[in-house]
């Protein structure tokens, strides 16, 4: 049977979206449901802010009745005003093994986009570089963790059966706890010369004040990353917005920023991996039992993800994230974490992944952005 390619919009629309990958995925797959309503904010043109500079189309494939995957066409405005690009992006992507539902879902998501002036098309990424981002090509039987995507392995032949090839790869490393504290006697040593030198100290995070803590991290966090691949940075009221989403499952004895003479050189968050919890909530809807397993379960969760990351750029050559690890395992020591994935690191960010690797660290996951750039009039109808 043929497949047909329906644009959905509305809340019944982006309902049928939403639930495409349980019919995909197979229960036994290393696939975890995530909330529905969080994805349904991360689509949410009104609700979002991300929205403001950009907009998006959702196409899902059927057949014979039954979806058989999905994809979203996303312009994202503020990203090609910034890096001065006409790129568009594809994301949200979900597919049966089949070539031809794939070709079909990303022919539209293509069309959508030239129409737009984008030629070339970049993905999957979930909005945004921000959120989601990457096709997982290695690790798979590793369990995903909080905000980071799975998916079965031969959605990267599809891909590139299409034409898309390696854009950029993302790393993600397991940073484990322990009495060694998973950092090698040496890099102990340098940590503890490195505090002396300098004058770093830390301080926990403060939630009870959250916003203020926000606005001094997302200046710092655009100081950081500004200049590195694919970065945009976000307004404020759009990483307020994640920022009231991660309050509930912030690792809050975990997280932490770096100061010297009261300034803010450095931070570190991190996040209860809700995955776990989630992995036995199959319908990924709020029922009030599974509220309360959230409630109840999150607290205890002792593993964990890195998902902000910022150093000021004056201070990066001067050894101090040996000194962030040690800090960070040290805590993780106190409140008897298993570790925490920190993720994604860009392939190419020596600063980061070569520390990370002197500490004997490998890369147990890498996530891969696609890139297909072709002429428009072959695109547009």
């Amino acid at each position: 049977m043929s497949v047909q390619i329906e644009q959905v919009e509305g809340r019944r629309g982006v309902g049928r979206f939403i639930d495409v990958p349980w019919q995909v995925h197979r229960p036994s797959s290393g696939w975890i449901p995530p909330l529905r309503l969080v994805v349904r904010d991360l689509l949410d043109r009104k609700g979002n802010p991300f929205y403001r500079n950009a907009e998006r189309a959702l196409f899902v494939a059927m057949r014979e009745g039954r979806p058989v995957g999905r994809v979203a066409a996303i312009e994202n405005r503020w990203h090609n005003e910034h890096h001065r690009d006409r790129i568009g992006f594809f994301g949200f992507f979900e597919c049966v093994d089949d070539q031809e539902v794939a070709d079909a879902l990303l022919e539209a998501a293509e069309r959508w986009l030239a129409a737009r002036g984008l030629g070339t098309v970049r993905g999957p990424v979930s909005p945004s570089m921000n959120h989601e981002c990457g096709l997982l090509v290695h690790g798979y039987e590793r369990a995903p963790v909080l905000m980071t995507p799975w998916n079965p392995p031969y959605y990267a032949a599809l891909l590139e059966r299409r034409g898309y090839r390696a854009a950029k790869d993302l790393l993600g490393y397991w940073i484990p706890a322990g009495d060694r504290l998973a950092v090698p006697e040496r890099v102990r040593k340098l940590a503890e010369r490195t505090r002396a030198r300098t004058g770093v100290t830390f301080r926990t995070l403060d939630v009870s004040m959250l916003e203020q803590e926000a606005r001094r991290v997302l200046e710092l966090y655009h100081e950081a990353w500004t200049g590195n691949w694919g970065f945009v940075p976000p307004a404020w009221d759009e990483f307020w917005h994640t920022a009231k989403d991660l309050k509930g499952v912030l690792a809050r004895d975990f997280s932490f920023v770096a100061e010297v003479d009261g300034e803010i050189v450095g931070f570190m968050m991190i996040a209860h991996d809700v995955n776990r919890i989630l992995a036995r909530m199959p319908s990924g809807r709020l029922w009030p039992w599974n509220i309360l397993r959230l409630w109840r379960g999150v607290p205890r969760v002792l593993s964990g993800r890195v998902v902000l990351l910022g150093l000021r750029r004056e201070h990066r050559n001067r050894k101090l994230f040996p000194l962030f690890a040690y800090e960070a395992a040290r805590r993780a020591l106190e409140i008897g974490a298993e570790g925490a994935e920190a993720s994604w690191l860009l392939e190419d960010n020596v600063s980061i992944v070569a520390p990370l690797e002197a500490m004997g660290l490998d890369a147990y996951k890498r996530w891969r952005i696609y890139e297909r750039a072709g002429p428009r009039s072959a695109w547009v109808p």
